[in-house]
């Protein structure tokens, strides 16, 4: 799933036909529990799930799997240049760094000429709206423009959330700083079958503002 709307790979293919995974070397960035791996995995795929939370990572181990777990921070990937044939990230790494050129640079680095890289983020768009999942979720409360990050933090004061916010020209500008091609961008529409209110996600929102925003680059040369 690419996000909160249920947009399945198997649908979308924006990794490419699910018949022709088989055989490639994946790498799946900010994977969590390595939801993505396992999908990969079913298809043929040789997937290395990355994430820089080991307790992320052990969760991915007790749920299972024949793929690599690597605990390592996604501006600093610990791979040989031209590793992969493709990389994928549904929201992993990218929403978490000040600095996503150099997410972006390393991606693109460890791609070989040709690989795609797809990731997908909240979109920014809700960021000028509450993360409410009725009517008051439906009013501009924020400047889109204001690029203060959202940060939580412990009774100590010490940062223990915080998530960037890049406007959907910034993300752009990110992508061709990184030598990458931005090849489509999709923002999911809210399905109808999709019944469910998870956080700030409903259908009443999704029917109304993206929630999504799914980036399809590739390294060219």
């Amino acid at each position: 799933m690419w996000g909160p709307e249920g947009l399945d790979e198997v649908e979308a293919e924006l990794l490419g036909p699910p018949e022709e995974l088989k055989g490639k070397d994946v790498l799946e960035i900010g994977a969590g529990a390595a939801q993505c791996s396992r999908w990969l995995t079913a298809q043929g795929a040789r997937p290395v799930a990355l994430d820089l939370s080991h307790r992320q990572l052990q969760h991915a181990l007790r749920i299972g799997g024949s793929f690599p777990l690597v605990c390592a921070d996604a501006g600093a990937l610990p791979f040989a240049d031209e590793s992969f044939d493709l990389a994928c990230s549904a929201y992993g790494a990218l929403p978490f760094v000040a600095d996503p050129v150099l997410v972006l640079s390393e991606v693109r680095r460890v791609l070989r000429p040709g690989g795609r890289f797809v990731f997908s983020t909240t979109h920014p768009l809700r960021w000028a709206f509450p993360d409410e999942p009725g009517p008051e979720g439906l009013t501009v409360s924020a400047s889109y423009f204001d690029r203060t990050p959202y940060v939580e933090q412990d009774d100590e004061g010490r940062a223990v959330y915080v998530e960037h916010h890049r406007t959907i020209g910034d993300r752009v500008r990110d992508i061709v700083a990184a030598d990458l091609r931005l090849v489509d961008l999709v923002e999911p529409e809210w399905p109808s079958w999709n019944t469910a209110e998870w956080g700030g996600w409903s259908p009443l929102r999704g029917n109304l503002i993206p929630g999504t925003a799914i980036f399809v680059c590739e390294r060219a040369r």
